[in-house]
């Protein structure tokens, strides 16, 4: 059994343009994106929880230094999208990581890039769905509106709020002083119902969320397209707003110290701030309802990475020079500074914009799940029902379906906690393989070539070894310190051996065959990026890896179209 069997690009595009999915069925996928539909989706997926939440906790560790933090993962992300768009262009179908993982390094490696993208999709949007709902809740407080709160949290957040209130009673404090958190959590478990010992709280407002989006993303891809773009020019013109008003208020002495943790403490917002980038390679995964995938694809990734990168920078510094970084640690920073200055309708202004952006980058996420599944479906690696694509709507119903279920259902129970952390981990994996990929690709006919993207050629048989010397003489110290951690319970510095292990021998491999710069260094600082994540998480993360391939085993090895061929 070749488990690296692999998918012919020629066949593919070839297929593509005779109106074909992947050579295995009729699309019956609507092409109606242009570039500017594209920009405005992957601003819909990059503008969103990150820079309405997680920046105020990578802001708290990493004080304005989060600025360059931002800057730094913009790079990465923008190496990374470059070797997406040359895919992009190249395998115009449904897919994104997983169908470029399929024609490089054949179907296992494929099949654990589609599983890692679960990660990043439905667990991420996981996330969100809760988010959206915090966001939704203190806007409904904002007009007196107050739902319960076993009805509007989780277990975990509730007793965490419930601890909090009774800590708070003891020493003195009244309800009528509890924090939002307190507040909650003790509505929420006083005043919960009981089915036999079991407390009934559960997260409406987030359930509900999703099956708004799924009924939308159901319905077709024109619909969706529009309400993307209403959502984003309204949270761009928000986000300016607030980046023009909040620069009156910043007081530059906030910006001193500029790294008050050192750029460990900045790097210590890794995930928070990637967390804020996932989601362009999002657009990818439409390339059967685009009107020119080859030409539209890199533009739309490129342009909306841009655009999301200047709006993160000016943001942090906004945030960070209105108060200190040390009062950011909350869930709603944007609102919480505006309202700690006394703005309190600004405050609602933006608690608004922040409903809007979640809501949006549910909508993309929803959107590109169930097409990632559909391509693995096509492929045989999961069952036919998730290839359907319904005959009116032109979209993968079954599959939808199945993904606000995944979503809708746990969003009622769980906590975000870790969850960051997961998805930044699967989707830096697909980032990783997406790069490597690039200098495996085949070559493709000068036909072919003549309308796909392809990334410019630096030959980095000098460059990237004398990256990686450099890399490994500032960081001599930290390679000390890390081989005297062995024997101790510091898997982070482990982690850091296995990075430098694997640079050395990507700098051998590149003075040898001459590997272009741009994909190598793409790949290694999104590796990089993945061994500062905690490591609590990296064994979640390997847990999950080993449930996916045991489902290949039993199921994708054997049902696979390739192996029947």
């Amino acid at each position: 059994m070749n488990l690296f069997r692999k998918k012919s690009i020629e066949k593919i595009v070839q297929d593509a343009e005779a109106g074909m999915s992947d050579g295995h069925s009729a699309s019956g996928m609507k092409r109606v994106l242009g570039v500017k539909d594209l920009t405005f989706m992957g601003i819909a997926a990059v503008v969103g929880a990150g820079i309405f939440s997680t920046i105020g906790t990578a802001a708290f560790h990493g004080g304005p230094g989060i600025s360059l933090l931002f800057v730094i993962t913009a790079i990465t992300c923008g190496f990374s999208a470059l070797c997406y768009a040359e895919f992009a262009s190249r395998v115009p179908i449904a897919g994104s990581a997983y169908t470029y993982a399929y024609v490089t390094f054949g179907e296992v490696v494929a099949w654990i890039i589609g599983w890692a993208l679960i990660l990043e999709y439905a667990i991420g949007n996981i996330v969100v769905a809760i988010s959206w709902s915090g966001y939704f809740v203190n806007l409904l407080e904002g007009f007196h509106i107050h739902l319960p709160g076993w009805l509007s949290t989780n277990f975990e957040q509730a007793q965490q709020g419930y601890d909090e209130a009774m800590a708070h009673l003891a020493s003195g404090g009244t309800q009528a002083t509890f924090s939002k958190l307190a507040r909650i959590g003790y509505d929420a478990i006083t005043n919960a119902p009981m089915i036999g010992n079991w407390r009934v709280i559960l997260n409406i407002p987030a359930l509900v969320i999703v099956v708004l989006i799924t009924m939308l993303v159901y319905r077709g891809i024109k619909e969706s397209k529009r309400s993307t773009n209403l959502m984003v020019i309204f949270k761009i013109i928000v986000i300016i707003f607030v980046i023009i008003l909040g620069s009156f208020y910043v007081d530059t002495s906030n910006w001193v110290p500029f790294m008050p943790n050192g750029f460990k403490g900045v790097l210590a917002g890794v995930s928070a701030v990637f967390y804020a980038y996932i989601g362009f390679d999002a657009i990818s995964t439409t390339a059967e309802e685009c009107k020119n995938p080859q030409r539209d694809l890199p533009k739309g990734m490129i342009y909306s990475l841009i655009i999301c990168t200047v709006l993160y920078i000016l943001i942090a510094l906004v945030l960070t020079g209105m108060v200190n970084y040390s009062e950011l640690k909350v869930d709603d920073p944007l609102a919480f500074v505006f309202e700690r200055l006394g703005l309190h309708k600004i405050g609602y202004i933006i608690s608004i914009s922040a409903v809007v952006a979640t809501t949006s980058v549910l909508l993309v996420f929803q959107l590109g799940q169930p097409r990632i599944w559909m391509s693995m479906s096509r492929d045989g690696l999961l069952p036919k029902k998730f290839s359907n694509v319904h005959p009116k709507y032109g979209t993968p119903a079954f599959a939808t379906i199945v993904t606000g279920i995944f979503v809708g259902v746990p969003a009622l129970f769980m906590s975000i906690s870790r969850m960051t952390d997961l998805t930044s981990i699967g989707t830096l994996f697909a980032f990783v393989l997406v790069c490597f990929g690039v200098l495996v690709l085949p070559r493709i006919s000068p036909d072919v070539k003549k309308k796909a993207f392809s990334l410019p050629y630096i030959n980095g048989q000098f460059i990237i070894p004398a990256l990686a010397a450099i890399f490994v003489y500032f960081g001599q110290n930290r390679i000390k310190e890390a081989f005297g951690a062995f024997g101790t319970e510091s898997y982070q510095e482990i982690l850091y051996l296995v990075f430098v292990f694997i640079l050395l021998i990507v700098a051998l491999f590149s003075f040898i065959r001459k590997y272009s710069v741009i994909p190598v260094v793409g790949a290694m600082c999104c590796l990089y990026l993945m061994i500062e994540i905690p490591p609590v998480s990296w064994l979640w993360f390997f847990i999950w890896m080993t449930i996916g391939l045991v489902f290949y085993a039993l199921y994708g090895s054997k049902k696979s179209l390739l192996a029947k061929k």
